[in-house]
């Protein structure tokens, strides 16, 4: 069984955890993400805001600003539980239905 490196609870009502390993693979594709654990974990807790995916209705991409970027965490939900497909530093926010926060 996979080390969870961490799992945490986002608006959305559902929790997303990340393993050690596939972190560890992140960082290879991502390595400006290295260190950056804290913010991510802060990226799902408190977005800035949320997208749905346009190709994929279970996928989710978190953002929070990281100056002079936005972090961006891509997330799935399967069977109600989430896990990071992602996490990169980028220079805009992608499109997307935006879903948080709610103008309710």
């Amino acid at each position: 069984m996979p080390e969870v490196m961490f799992s945490v609870p986002t608006p959305l009502r559902f929790s997303v955890r990340m393993t050690r390993e596939y972190w560890t693979l992140i960082l290879h594709k991502h390595p400006e993400v290295t260190g950056k654990e804290d913010e991510v974990q802060r990226c799902l807790q408190e977005p800035e805001q949320v997208r749905r995916s346009k190709q994929d209705q279970a996928v989710y991409l978190f953002y929070r600003a990281l100056p002079p970027y936005h972090l961006a965490v891509v997330a799935r939900r399967l069977d109600g539980d989430g896990f990071i497909i992602t996490s990169y530093l980028t220079d805009k926010v992608k499109e997307g239905e935006p879903i948080w926060p709610t103008s309710a």
